[in-house]
């Protein structure tokens, strides 16, 4: 049975009123992406032929004409044996010099220098308030003898004979799509376009040295958090050939404190209390952490707190990052239980249970049911 042909302007995904420049467009777009040097997909080779086939018929006026009015009917006694001969998209080498052109990119050209990554630990004091830090970075820099040119100073490079310059070799192929350019870099100059008949003395042309013990002077904002990651633009590694240096990228470690626990902007710390301090309540000092040190804040303990009740010191935390205000400090009472009493003490803490009596069998099925209905 003879295959049903798709409409045309459905093939190209334009509408019927389209205009020759978007039927161009959309042509070049899928030329490229189905074209089988650059798609191994089975149906690429028989996509590639109908897109094709739909191209030539849409960008010829005539073959437009006739199609618009009778459809794939209209189109008898026309030649569509070779899709891609008898039209004109540009020029058949084009489009295909858009597929090949910089597949092999010339050497020649500048190219961006590559990212480095490093990590930098850093205090919680330090991460909250910000601060500078030296740090040593190893990285490839511009040969300072040739400037990055790979050449020894006072020599001329010669344009290269084979490719007069260009950097690429051009070979027409023939094939059932019709004919096409592919472009490849010169074998004699590899690309560059120019021979170096001296190479620098210092580098061995490569244009670029491994240098070690940059130091860099890097500013920590304050308010930022582990794990933050930083760029220091043009820090990384150098360009080739004139292109610009790449980036360093810094990850910050922030190192546990001794008092501290950070949770977002907020501070966590471990107030210890005795059981006397939580029972009858007391007057202390809370730590904080500010600009220059360890600062001091005063809290009243209520009689009868409780192990992990919280007191919250508003704005006493860290710094938010690029913004105005800071955390909250948070103390979380931690009630210690005494492991090594004098025999004062355990006389004494006898009594105050003899006196504060056992907790009934109802009271401790009471708080038993509580545990096994959080629990599930």
């Amino acid at each position: 049975m003879p295959t049903t042909k798709r409409d045309y302007y459905e093939v190209l995904g334009v509408p019927s009123t389209a205009s020759s420049e978007e039927i161009k467009k959309a042509f070049r777009r899928l030329a490229m992406k189905y074209h089988p040097d650059r798609n191994k997909e089975p149906e690429a080779e028989d996509r590639f032929k109908e897109i094709g086939e739909a191209y030539e018929v849409l960008a010829n006026a005539e073959k437009r004409g006739a199609y618009d009015r009778y459809g794939h009917a209209g189109l008898h006694g026309f030649d569509n044996s070779q899709p891609f001969q008898g039209f004109d998209f540009g020029g058949v080498g084009d489009i295909f010099d858009a597929f090949f052109n910089g597949s092999g990119a010339r050497r020649s050209q500048a190219q961006r220098g590559s990212d480095l990554r490093m990590e930098l630990e850093i205090d919680l004091e330090e991460a909250a308030f910000g601060t500078e830090q030296e740090l040593e970075v190893e990285r490839t820099e511009s040969c300072p003898r040739c400037a990055g040119k790979r050449a020894e100073p006072g020599s001329q490079p010669t344009r290269c004979p084979s490719c007069k310059g260009s950097g690429e070799q051009r070979r027409v192929q023939r094939s059932v799509f019709g004919q096409f350019v592919n472009l490849t870099p010169c074998s004699q100059c590899s690309g560059e376009g120019r021979i170096i008949s001296e190479s620098c003395k210092e580098c061995n042309g490569a244009g670029r040295l491994r240098r070690q013990q940059r130091t860099l002077l890097v500013k920590v904002p304050a308010g930022v958090s582990h794990g933050a990651q930083m760029r220091l633009s043009s820090e990384g590694d150098a360009g080739v050939n004139g292109g610009p240096s790449g980036h360093l990228y810094l990850i910050i470690n922030i190192r546990p404190h001794e008092l501290f626990v950070r949770q977002d902007d907020n501070l966590i710390y471990e107030l210890p209390l005795n059981i006397s301090e939580a029972s009858l309540g007391t007057e202390l000092q809370v730590l904080g952490i500010g600009e220059s040190g360890y600062e001091e804040y005063s809290l009243r303990v209520p009689a009868g707190t409780q192990h992990g009740q919280e007191f919250v010191f508003r704005g006493k935390g860290v710094p938010h990052l690029r913004k105005g205000g800071r955390g909250d400090l948070i103390a979380r009472v931690v009630i210690g239980i005494p492991t090594n009493l004098t025999e004062e003490q355990r006389h004494l803490l006898i009594a105050l249970a003899e006196s504060l009596g056992a907790p009934s069998n109802e009271e401790r099925k009471g708080v038993l049911g509580k545990i096994k209905g959080a629990l599930g």
